[in-house]
């Protein structure tokens, strides 16, 4: 909801235009009315550029974008025009090219009065026009904001602005920030976009209607970043109080849904699951004060504490909090969605520095909404298809990585793919003798067992395991899935190595069968969770899956990597739920509805996501069961996953550090269906 863009319109008396744009409208022929440059980032990485050019057109203007970025070796480009009338209502737009990687773009919209004609890709429709309203789609181009911020204020527009093609756009005025650019002191004021992406987006905008930056994320919902030319030196400034705002922001709707209440939280009549194994624990009662579990037991030797707040959890089953173990939390709206899943700790295995220490932060000192966070700190190496600022080519640029991360708090090291293998024995021989771990990809040129020879702790992703359990001599061929003998001397061999060096595998299952099932089967139909999303995640996420014509090689897949998790299960190695993601929140159910299709029982299912990451993270003493003293961090769940693992997905209660949440308010929080 657009609060007030009170600098707007102290500032725009007449037409709203810059004083650049004024004085060259001034003079009838000059070419352009206003020029400016945008440095495109993604996690802070400079990936390219976006410059436009606004002209005059009869009684308006014409806006003309270029946009273009290369991620990790793919150039994604894309071209925008929008032609308006002078009080900047759009008349005209058109966008084309690639949002991301992956995802393409083909719009134009023309309005005639109070109708417009809309084309998306080869689709035609006509739409109504409301009074009020802009032309616009997605994160991309930036121009595109900072325009309708300029609508938005021209025309006094205070509440939900429609768009088109579809959606609405709200903003909300955050306040106003004081930065130093080449020694000036210049006020930019802050505020929160929605309804562009799923969740929330940052743009900063000066006192003459100029965007200074754009926090937010691309189409593949990766961290990404537009910062007008001159303001590059504040990106740190920038994505850290996006992050400490957004946090901020969700503080204030955490006491709306969890009011802090007096006394004890007791929850009585509970079926318990405990997490260490044992049979199920009739008529429970649990006593929490201060965040702790103070005691555990039956309605047979718990006293309830006088003025408690009483849950009655009758028919329920009470469980420890969820973990992911492969999390990137790169948007504040990740916080609503992991505690409505039953998740209340997630490991973070890469994301942008200044952003995670940040919501971390914040919610570690009650000031945000969120599980509790581990942080795996990401490196890599120089090359084309490199990720992220944060890099590592030699010994001394090893170290220094190692000790910035182990100095900002983080547990781990996370390894990305272009890390030389010189460089990645000494980034975790420096890691060890810190007191941390390693976990991540292997990096291209080795494999699983050269990684952990280099000293890597746990491995991430189970892809890198066939190539280990194949014969030396195996020649890949295109399309072929291999098929290998997991009783074999070769795997027997590899298997005892893993074990003799006590390897931590997080096999992100949910992604493989995202990628591999057949896209001619819904994808909800096996993940439930995908029919549930906001409208800005349903395409990218459920219109995935090879061809049918691919499906049986697909299939293929899934089933090797699901014998292979079940194969390292039965040798006695460590496996924790992790998801990269997937369908938000969702998908850790998933995963461990997989494990169980790989022959995990539902009780160790459960505990590769309570605690087995617990004692991997070595915070056993503090998590990942029920017991009297540890962390108030718990879910009360409708029918026995001990039974049917599936009713994971009917989470109605968590209990995070002893505040209480229904699970339904906070996927609604976000735009879920509950």
């Amino acid at each position: 909801m657009l609060r007030s863009l009170r600098s707007f319109f102290i500032l725009t008396a007449a037409l709203c235009l810059t004083p650049a744009f004024v004085a060259a409208a001034q003079a009838q022929d000059a070419p352009s009315l206003e020029t400016g440059k945008f440095r495109l980032h993604k996690f802070q990485q400079p990936i390219g550029e976006e410059s436009y050019e606004i002209t005059r057109h009869d009684k308006g203007i014409v806006v003309k974008s270029d946009f273009k970025f290369t991620d990790r070796g793919s150039e994604v480009p894309l071209s925008t025009h929008l032609r308006t009338d002078k009080n900047y209502r759009p008349t005209h737009f058109d966008i084309k090219g690639k949002t991301s990687r992956q995802s393409t773009i083909d719009d134009e919209i023309d309005i005639n009065g109070t109708t417009a004609s809309i084309r998306e890709g080869k689709e035609t429709r006509q739409a109504s026009v409301p009074a009020h309203f802009f032309t616009i789609a997605g994160y991309a181009p930036a121009t595109m904001q900072m325009m309708m911020m300029r609508y938005m204020a021209r025309n006094k527009v205070k509440g939900p602005l429609p768009s088109l093609p579809g959606g609405a756009v709200s903003v909300e005025d955050r306040g106003r920030d004081v930065v130093d650019v080449n020694g000036q002191h210049i006020e930019i004021e802050r505020y929160i976009v929605t309804g562009l992406i799923w969740g929330r987006e940052w743009v900063w905008m000066d006192r003459q209607q100029n965007l200074v930056a754009l926090i937010g994320v691309d189409a593949e919902f990766d961290h990404f970043e537009a910062l007008r030319d001159g303001y590059e030196p504040l990106l740190a400034f920038f994505v850290s109080k996006a992050a400490a705002d957004g946090m901020a922001a969700l503080a204030e709707m955490s006491k709306q849904m969890s009011p802090q209440s007096k006394g004890a939280l007791t929850i009585t009549n509970a079926n318990l699951i405990d997490g260490t194994g044992k049979p199920v624990i009739p008529n429970a009662v649990i006593v929490i004060e201060n965040g702790r579990i103070k005691t555990v037991g039956t309605s047979l030797t718990v006293s309830i504490p006088k003025g408690a707040s009483i849950v009655d959890a009758k028919g329920k089953y009470l469980l420890p909090g969820l973990w992911d173990m492969h999390a990137h939390f790169e948007q504040v709206e990740w916080g609503p969605v992991y505690l409505a899943a039953g998740v209340t700790t997630v490991r973070d295995v890469g994301n942008e520095f200044d952003f995670i220490r940040s919501v971390r932060d914040s919610i570690a000192a009650g000031q945000g909404l969120g599980p509790g966070m581990l942080l795996a700190g990401i490196v890599d190496g120089d090359s084309n298809f490199a990720l992220g600022i944060v890099r590592a080519n030699n010994a001394e640029e090893a170290k220094a990585v190692v000790n910035k991360y182990h100095d900002a708090n983080f547990q781990q090291i996370k390894i990305y793919s272009s890390v030389k293998p010189d460089v990645l024995k000494v980034i975790c021989d420096e890691a060890h003798r810190l007191g941390m771990t390693v976990t991540g990809h292997i990096p291209q040129g080795m494999d699983a067992i050269g990684g952990v020879e280099a000293g890597m702790d746990q491995i991430n992703h189970i892809q890198y395991l066939p190539k280990v359990l194949l014969p030396k001599d195996y020649k890949r061929q295109p399309g072929v899935v291999p098929q290998i003998d997991l009783n074999s001397e070769r795997s027997r061999n590899t298997f005892k190595f893993f074990k003799d060096h006590h390897t931590v595998f997080d096999p992100t299952m949910v992604v493989f069968e995202w990628i591999f099932h057949s896209s001619a089967v819904p994808f909800a139909q096996f993940e439930p969770g995908a029919a549930k999303l906001p409208s800005e995640l349903m395409a990218p996420i459920n219109n995935t899956g090879v061809p049918p014509e691919q499906a049986a090689a697909g299939q293929a897949n899934i089933d090797l990597f699901l014998r292979i998790i079940g194969a390292l299960h039965k040798e006695g190695l460590d496996i924790v739920a992790g998801t990269d993601q997937v369908v938000p929140g969702h998908s850790l159910r998933r995963e461990l509805e997989l494990y169980v299709k790989a022959g995990f029982t539902p009780m160790e299912a459960i505990q590769a996501a309570t605690i087995v990451p617990a004692r991997v993270m070595k915070v056993d003493q503090d998590l990942g069961t029920i017991e009297t003293g540890k962390a108030a961090d718990l879910i009360l769940v409708d029918g026995n996953p001990l039974d049917d693992i599936s009713n994971l997905r009917n989470t109605r209660f968590v209990i995070a550090k002893g505040k209480i949440y229904d699970c339904a308010k906070l996927w609604t929080s976000v735009g879920f269906k509950p």
